[in-house]
């Protein structure tokens, strides 16, 4: 059924038209954007740091997990190694004095100071295997192996970590000694120093490809930069943002189908169908591709799944047309 579009003393564009280029008449037109489904991954730096290394470029795919970007760590690498010297220095001292009752506790805690450097192996192991496949010398079997030890080793730690709060949790567990305590602080300060220096080599939080890149070896990066480093998404799958003048909010219903259109393919059609609709209003952001301005109108957010996008490309702005009359 067709509903009319009232201008309601607006600029007519697509917000509040409802007609398309080929004479049929809609309920709703609302510019839209073609997204990746997962949207558009914005990487940013933790910390402040100088650049060393930018180990990907546009259109690499990467999988979760592997390095984007290292920041310089010499620093870092150094504390970590001071900490390491430091925990086993203490580590010695405490061996010259008999464990007592607290022998299972001091295993537990070995246990764990074990599990937590072999953690650190394993990422490091994988990270030279992802450089090793992208520079060609490498294989995805060998990337696949180092992704399988580095979750075991996380898992080991997990069993670690669970097994000394158990034997803490035992009544008649001695207090630890001084020579303990100091093992333990040795053991929490390297602990941290690890943290710090993986903080330096920012990650790929989802696999997908990168889509676009901001930063150059030698810049610095900084957590309150305004641009993003990387941008990263899933182009498995495309999908519409569409911006929905608010004024026709009731007039579109998830799971409706829709049909897209887009300047660059004047001469095609897309199908869609609407997946959710946001409980919001809000300031327009979008343009639409036949009028060229942005709006000061709000809006209501309506996400659309594409049932094949075609040539439609990430970014690309479209034309929205919902509920056709039959």
């Amino acid at each position: 059924m067709l509903i009319l579009i009232s201008t309601m003393q607006r600029p007519v564009n697509a917000q509040s038209r409802g007609d398309s280029k080929d004479g049929q008449s809609w309920a709703a037109v609302a510019p839209g954007v073609v997204e990746p489904r997962s949207g558009q991954i914005k990487i940013a730096a933790p910390v402040v740091g100088r650049v060393s290394e930018v180990l990907v470029k546009i259109n690499d795919k990467v999988a979760a997990d592997e390095p984007l970007v290292r920041l310089d760590d010499e620093d870092a690498q150094a504390r970590v190694a001071s900490a390491q010297a430091q925990a086993a220095m203490h580590e010695k001292a405490r061996n010259e004095k008999s464990a007592g009752k607290a022998a299972n506790r001091r295993d537990a805690e070995d246990a764990v100071a074990d599990a937590e450097a072999g953690l650190a192996d394993a990422r490091n192991t994988f990270d030279k295997a992802v450089h090793a496949k992208r520079s060609g010398s490498g294989s995805d079997a060998t990337v696949t192996a180092a992704r399988t030890a580095w979750t075991r080793a996380q898992d080991n730690l997990d069993r670690e970590r669970s097994q000394l709060r158990k034997i803490e949790a035992q009544s008649g567990t001695p207090l630890p000694t001084q020579l303990e305590g100091q093992l333990n602080v040795a053991r929490t300060e390297l602990r941290v120093a690890i943290a710090e220096l993986e903080k330096l080599t920012i990650r790929a939080p989802i696999a997908g490809s990168v889509l676009k890149v901001d930063v150059k070896a030698g810049e610095v990066a900084a957590p309150s930069l305004p641009q993003p480093l990387l941008l990263l998404g899933d182009l498995s799958q495309l999908r519409l943002r569409a911006e929905l003048d608010e004024h026709n909010a009731g007039k579109v219903k998830v799971g409706e189908p829709v049909m897209v259109r887009a300047e660059a393919f004047h001469d095609q059609t897309f199908a869609g169908k609407v997946v959710a609709i946001a409980p919001l209003i809000q300031p327009a952001r979008l343009s639409s591709p036949r009028s060229r301005n942005l709006t000061d109108f709000n809006v209501n957010e309506v996400m659309i799944d594409l049932n094949e996008p075609g040539p439609l490309i990430a970014g690309m702005n479209v034309d929205v047309y919902f509920g056709s009359e039959q």
